[in-house]
């Protein structure tokens, strides 16, 4: 589909980007940049791209695709960065998680003739690097794009026809009304997974090493979650606060009304929750976004077939 494409950015997206891309043979070159050069090293080992460079510039030089996979607060330092080096035609986007704040760090900083697409995959796992990535992750996920006024249509369905290829399915919105999806399905869970562990962690009562030998149950899930990459859940939280604090606002209200149904022994109310977050469960499966497995599809998550 494109010439040469750029990766800035080699984690668990970047590299599942060079695998199904080499698998389904979507660019000619693959350049890929980042500034570790250990991590850089790394990819060249794997075999990911054809040129590896720490010089994001030289990475994107003559891209017709280019790819920003960093913390999304980063995305405005990258895109000043690599600003110059970028050619008339090529198609600039990024994978972030947050997309106002995105819009907001790396708009002023492209060029004229250049078709700046934010987007977002919905896909991942709790880890990172070059070696967590494989083709498969994008496989019947979604990957949202919130165009920006008088966005080229045909650059928009040339990216779009991409993630089709790379397995996802293709959804537009505004980059608010992402935002706010997004602090529901996403972040809010993250954060609550993040504290839960956090708590468990920090209770004397509780060992670690109970904590360890018990996690078989409900904690273990959220152990999974609270794994995740520190430093981009760190920049999720500071450029999607505001949608982030609207739903722990919600939050505590419902987990306030949950306190009372338990105190007082309320076991209709608590019935009638537990019923209807059963059939959202179900839904998830029905839509494909899971599988209805034992132990809730985690040995076909950690063991996807390796591309």
């Amino acid at each position: 589909m494109f010439e040469k494409i750029a990766l800035v950015g080699i984690g668990l997206i970047g590299s599942s980007l060079a695998r199904v891309i080499r698998r389904e043979g979507l660019a000619g070159h693959v350049a890929i940049s980042t500034r570790s050069a250990a991590t850089l090293k790394r990819a060249e080992e794997l075999g990911l791209g054809d040129s590896y460079t720490t010089d994001a510039k030289e990475a994107v030089h003559n891209a017709d695709l280019v790819i920003v996979s960093v913390p999304v607060g980063s995305s405005g330092a990258v895109a000043e960065e690599i600003a110059p080096a970028l050619k008339k035609g090529a198609i600039l986007t990024d994978v972030g998680s947050t997309k106002a704040s995105v819009i907001a760090q790396m708009q002023p900083h492209v060029p004229d003739g250049v078709h700046f697409i934010p987007g977002h995959p919905l896909a991942g796992t709790e880890k990172s690097g070059p070696d967590a990535g494989f083709a498969d992750l994008f496989d019947n996920r979604w990957c949202i794009f919130t165009p920006l006024p008088g966005t080229d249509p045909d650059a928009l369905e040339r990216l779009s026809e991409f993630w089709r290829r790379c397995g996802a399915n293709i959804d537009t919105m505004d980059p608010q009304h992402h935002d706010m999806t997004l602090a529901i399905v996403s972040h809010l869970p993250h954060i609550i997974a993040y504290n839960i562990v956090g708590t468990a962690d920090d209770l004397e009562s509780v060992t670690k090493t109970e904590v360890i030998k018990y996690s078989a149950s409900g904690f273990r899930d959220f152990t999974r979650l609270a794994a995740s990459d520190p430093t981009m859940w760190r920049d999720v939280c500071l450029h999607n606060k505001d949608a982030i604090l609207e739903m722990l606002a919600r939050f505590s209200e419902d987990l306030a009304f949950l306190q009372r149904a338990i105190r007082w022994g309320d076991g209709d109310k608590l019935f009638d929750l537990f019923t209807r977050t059963r059939a959202v469960r179900r839904s998830i499966i029905e839509a494909g976004q899971d599988i209805d497995v034992p132990d809730f599809g985690r040995q076909a998550v950690e063991h996807p077939s390796k591309n």
